[in-house]
């Protein structure tokens, strides 16, 4: 059992199923009280039922106040874990004007007005934990899908942010980045997907295990794929290096279709 989260009252965002799903009822395991959130009403339902948590279905970009009443009048965990993986998109394609704008509001977002809503109590009584679901695209990159990719980095992004203006008062952020989970995000990715994250891909129940390790260690970057920490560094150490290699993935993904 991880202490810090035994008793605690947690949403999470996205959790009809995949990731969303094997984090609720994880915490519910630990002994949380735990909002599903989904904007599917009918997988929401099935998850609380199945963990004896509480359905909220919606959309995730303003869930918190419905959340917080459900709970009772206090969120002590937020999960932002609902997101879009739109493929394309990049110069030379067709511009999806509407997956961009979709992306960006699911996918960061929806992150930033959580937070808004969560940080003022949470700053008042010194304490609150922030777990973002990013990807390791939001480390590195991913081929093919120019939205997920730009968004997910954006994500991390936000996430960094929180962790270094507020963990002086209390506030913990923790930041999943997974490459490949089987889900149905990684069966839409296609061929691309097959070729990056499916020999590597892993269980949604492995990504928990990987955040309840982060948390009971109080880390913020959770790497359920630890390889993904000699990547990160091969980037920042040598980009030419590296952005060679993804565009030799690139040209032989393309070689491929």
């Amino acid at each position: 059992m991880v202490e810090a989260v035994q008793g605690a009252k947690v949403v999470v965002t996205g959790a009809g199923g995949g990731i969303g799903a094997a984090l609720a009822r994880r915490f519910a395991g630990q002994g949380a009280q735990v909002v599903v959130n989904d904007l599917d009403a009918d997988r929401a339902k099935a998850v609380a039922d199945e963990i004896g948590g509480i359905a909220v279905p919606g959309d995730a970009s303003s869930v918190v106040p419905d959340a917080r009443d459900a709970l009772g009048g206090t969120v002590d965990v937020y999960c932002a874990n609902a997101g879009v993986g739109r493929g394309g998109g990049g110069p030379g394609e067709p511009l999806d004007e509407q997956g961009w704008a979709l992306s960006w509001d699911v996918n960061v977002m929806a992150h930033v007005r959580a937070a808004h809503a969560l940080l003022p109590h949470w700053l008042e009584r010194g304490s609150g934990r922030f777990v973002s679901t990013v990807s390791a695209a939001g480390l590195l990159t991913m081929i093919g899908t120019a939205p997920y990719s730009v968004t997910k980095h954006g994500a991390y992004a936000f996430a960094e942010w929180l962790s270094l203006t507020y963990r002086h008062r209390g506030v913990k952020v923790h930041a999943i980045c997974p490459q490949g989970v089987r889900t149905d995000m990684l069966t839409a990715s296609g061929s691309a997907g097959d070729l990056v994250l499916g020999p590597t891909a892993i269980e949604p129940d492995d990504v928990a295990d990987a955040l309840f390790r982060g948390i009971d260690e109080d880390r913020f970057l959770i790497l359920p794929h630890p390889e993904v920490a000699a990547y990160y560094q091969a980037r920042a150490a040598d980009p030419e290096r590296w952005l060679g290699g993804m565009n030799r993935i690139q040209r032989h993904w393309e070689s491929t279709r």
